[in-house]
């Protein structure tokens, strides 16, 4: 049985305050006023305003930095040989206890998508395992669906608990919160915050009313199959990809996208050693799978975007039975230039079902 807590708008400066105990990091949503307004996950203070807007860009780097120090090295020379060098590491991972408040349960499902590549595949990330060990995810669900959104197309929804140790839910007086993963239960626990019993049946209407609001959504079953059997078919690629500048929005916007570059920075000798970086990459960049050599297997853009398609609707699935897209929307809402995954798929699903057609009337 879930543990239910309940909190009033004025309540919430005091649960963050809570949240903000024995050294724990609070990201919560910040408005960002610049050209474009914006909503972003920055550190909260005490007293410091937030919104509950469903941000921009979502709080992946809570787990996969923007840019992130795997190791520092440094050479020693040995002062009665110095042709003896000595090298020292230290590769211990940047970690601190954080909360994500109020992000949407898009995000969450981030989670679980990068959760599967970094700590059930083949090998172990340690610097990720160490992060998303300390991590807690509190969700908070949307109250309605948007044109941009279509996250039930992807198996998830505006209430879907997947990634999230304790899901918020907005009603009339305030906001439900119903543990999801024991970690979520034993935060509520201690919390001090009413008990939410008795509130929780207006938390389920909510939910019902935010799925009630969404558009029927199409039958994306086939959509592994369809979108793997139109890799080699390059006119497909190219006429989706003509207006593509190639800019990396959609992946840098994502919060399933995990692409990363490696450099190194700094000399070992040097007084300050040097050190090993992880940072974003994206798939789009036609520098993205240059080779030392000079050659480059992804020059076309039709190319590079059938590698970002095929691996959220067919590669991914095919490793892991879901698809890698949580349907957040934000690549559709901040392409400069209106191309919308959903089109590319949808297309790929009826050339499918017409290939399938042609063969049975055969």
């Amino acid at each position: 049985m879930s543990t239910i807590r309940f909190v009033t708008p004025d309540g919430l400066f005091a649960f963050l305050d809570f949240l903000a105990q024995n050294g724990r990091r609070v990201l919560v949503p910040v408005e960002k006023s610049a050209v474009k307004r914006s909503v972003v996950f920055e550190p909260w203070s005490a007293g410091r305003p937030f919104t509950l807007e469903k941000a921009t860009v979502p709080a992946k780097a809570a787990v996969l930095p923007q840019c992130e120090t795997l190791l520092c090295y440094k050479k020693t020379k040995n002062a009665d040989d110095p042709a003896a060098i000595t090298l020292t590491l230290d590769d211990t991972p940047e970690a601190m206890p954080t909360v994500v408040f109020a992000c949407r349960p898009c995000d969450a499902r981030g989670y679980a998508v990068l959760d599967r590549p970094f700590l059930q595949g083949s090998y172990v990330d340690p610097y990720y395992r160490a992060r998303r060990e300390l991590l807690t995810v509190i969700t908070l669900s949307c109250a309605r669906g948007c044109d941009t959104c279509f996250c039930h197309w992807t198996g998830g929804g505006p209430s879907s608990p997947e990634g999230s140790d304790i899901l918020m839910t907005e009603i009339d007086d305030g906001y439900v919160l119903q543990s999801i993963t024991s970690k979520g239960e034993e935060l509520l626990v201690a919390s001090g915050l009413a008990d939410g019993a008795e509130r929780f049946p207006a938390a389920e209407t909510a939910r019902k009313k935010a799925w009630a609001s969404l558009a029927p959504a199409p039958n994306l079953k086939t959509a592994p199959a369809s979108v793997a059997a139109c890799f080699t078919d390059m006119d497909f690629w190219q006429h989706w990809t003509e207006r593509c500048l190639s800019c990396g929005a959609c992946t840098f916007f994502c919060p399933t996208c995990y692409c990363f570059t490696i450099t190194d920075e700094g000399e070992g000798m040097s007084s300050s050693g040097g050190r090993r970086l992880r940072s974003w990459d994206t798939c789009m960049s036609p520098l993205f799978t240059r080779e030392a050599s000079g050659h480059n297997p992804r020059m076309a853009k039709a190319q590079r975007m059938r590698n970002r398609v095929s691996h959220k609707y067919a590669t991914y699935p095919e490793n892991w039975g879901v698809f890698s897209c949580s349907g957040c929307g934000r690549c559709v809402g901040n392409c400069p230039v209106g191309l919308d995954i959903r089109e590319i798929v949808l297309a790929a699903v009826h050339r499918g079902a017409e290939s399938m057609q042609d063969k049975q009337e055969q």
